[in-house]
């Protein structure tokens, strides 16, 4: 796809189609996060540690649930996202529950535009990446945006799980970035039964091709995690095998499913 706008227009118009779906769904349960349940999973928690204090820049944030939460946890959290809806509506949580977040409608490619400043941590997970078309210019935003010394924590679907047909029956799309998959959806993960439809352009990322995105723009690789779950049940044939923990039932644990990478801002 040569035309930049086009796959921005056409996916900003999906996840804006989403959005009352996702607010609406038990997936997002916002009835248990309005009470003060945290929206993060033990992974990403597990890698962020101890944020009171830090100031985090998270990307394409949704509607601020995860960036929510880590204001609760005590972090200046700053989210983006290319959704006006969305983050019309993360504004809105955000006054009601009274946090200190900020929010900020764009796409991230065009964070310099709209944001000059760096920060301790800059955070991102699971479904993020596909929408963009180019990880080297990801990266540059990452690294741009954080301090000397400072942590970028990533965790994402993994590679491997968007090769398969929708109910893992068939090795479908390549693994490697082979150029935009132009697809139309009915109904949505958090609803499968919504009455909309969505076109979408996305983009599959190897493993290699993040990595080393990430360590030419002067980031260090700290740590790679390699998970054989799900913490959202958002895929078809699934099972539950423990709390926030899902599979594809007839892979059981032969397939990486999610993976996480801490790197460090080079000084």
């Amino acid at each position: 796809m040569d035309n930049t706008s086009d796959y921005i227009i056409k996916n900003k118009e999906s996840w804006n189609k989403k959005l009352d779906y996702h607010i609406n769904s038990d997936f997002y349960d916002m009835e248990g996060f309005l009470e003060g349940k945290t929206s993060l999973n033990q992974i990403e928690l597990g890698l962020l540690g101890d944020i009171k204090n830090k100031s985090i820049l998270h990307l394409q944030c949704h509607f601020g649930q995860d960036t929510l939460s880590l204001a609760r946890m005590g972090a200046k959290v700053t989210g983006i996202d290319f959704s006006d809806k969305a983050i019309e509506k993360a504004i809105n949580i955000n006054k009601y529950l009274q946090l200190d977040a900020e929010f900020i409608c764009c796409d991230v490619y065009d964070l310099p535009n709209h944001l000059d400043k760096q920060f301790d941590i800059v955070f991102t997970s699971y479904g993020t990446i596909g929408w963009l078309p180019d990880m080297g210019q990801w990266a540059k935003i990452v690294s741009a945006f954080l301090k000397p010394a400072g942590k970028f924590i990533f965790v994402e679907f993994h590679p491997v799980v968007w090769m398969f047909d929708d109910n893992f029956s068939k090795i479908t799309y390549n693994y490697f970035n082979n150029g935009p998959i132009e697809e139309e959806f009915s109904g949505t993960y958090a609803d499968r039964e919504a009455p909309i439809k969505q076109q979408t352009v996305s983009w599959n990322h190897g493993m290699s091709e993040v990595i080393n995105s990430l360590i030419t723009n002067d980031l260090e690789i700290n740590k790679l995690n390699e998970y054989d779950y799900s913490p959202y049940d958002c895929f078809n044939q699934t099972e539950k095998i423990a709390e926030r923990k899902f599979r594809i039932k007839h892979m059981n644990n032969k397939i990486p499913m999610v993976y996480s990478i801490v790197a460090t801002k080079k000084k």
